[in-house]
C-alpha cells in the first residue's frame, strides 16, 4: 500500500521551488553631470529646526490642539432640575457650531450628564433632553445633524466626585467629545 503523503509532500516541495527568487543587487544611484553650486553647506543643527516645525505646524486638527480654543472650551453647565442652555454659553456654542460647519467630516458626540441626586432613570432623561438641547443650538449655527450624537449618561460619569452643590454643579453638564485621531 502506497503512503497518501508522498504525492503530497512532493507537490508541495515542487510548488515551494517554484516560489523561490534570485536576489535583487541593488543598483548604484546615478552621479550627477555638473557640480553643484558652491555654496557652504548649512550644519544639521540649523536645517532640522525648520523641517520639524512645519511637520507639526499642519498635523494637529483644532479639536486635537491643547491651546486651541476648540479644544479648551467644551462644557455646557446646567441650572438644577434644568436643561435649557444658558445666553451665557453662546460664544461657546457659537464657536463649536460653526467649526463643526466649516469642518463636515467631524463628528462629534454630546454627552448630557447629571447630579447624583434623583433617579437612575430621571437622571437619564434629563441628561438626554440636555444633550439634544445642546445639539439644536449647535444646529442653529450651523453644525450639521448627521455629525452630532447626543448620549447620556446619566449621573454614570461625573466630573466632580463630592456630595455638595459645588460638586453637584460640575457635574450638570454637557460634554463635546470629539474623536481622538
Amino acid at each position: 500500500m502506497r503512503s497518501i503523503w508522498t504525492p503530497t509532500v512532493v507537490c508541495l516541495a515542487a510548488l515551494l521551488g517554484a516560489c523561490s527568487s534570485t536576489p535583487v543587487t541593488p543598483t548604484a544611484a546615478p552621479t550627477p553631470a555638473k557640480p553643484m553650486a558652491t555654496a557652504p553647506a548649512a550644519p544639521a543643527a540649523q536645517t532640522a529646526p525648520a523641517a520639524a516645525s512645519t511637520a507639526t505646524s499642519t498635523a494637529l486638527p483644532a479639536y486635537l490642539d491643547p491651546k486651541s480654543p476648540i479644544s479648551q472650551e467644551r462644557s455646557v453647565y446646567f441650572a438644577f432640575d434644568d436643561y435649557k442652555v444658558q445666553p451665557k454659553y453662546n460664544g461657546l456654542i457659537e464657536l463649536q457650531g460653526k467649526y463643526l460647519a466649516d469642518h463636515a467630516a467631524v463628528k462629534v458626540r454630546v454627552e448630557g450628564n447629571c447630579d447624583e441626586r434623583g433617579s437612575a432613570e430621571y437622571n437619564l432623561a434629563l441628561g438626554q433632553r440636555r444633550a439634544d438641547a445642546v445639539v439644536k443650538a449647535l444646529e442653529l449655527v450651523g453644525a450639521h445633524n448627521g455629525q452630532l450624537e447626543a448620549i447620556s449618561w446619566g449621573e454614570e460619569k461625573p466630573k466632580a466626585l463630592g456630595h455638595d452643590e459645588a460638586a453637584w454643579a460640575e457635574n450638570r453638564r454637557v460634554d463635546l467629545v470629539y474623536p481622538n485621531h
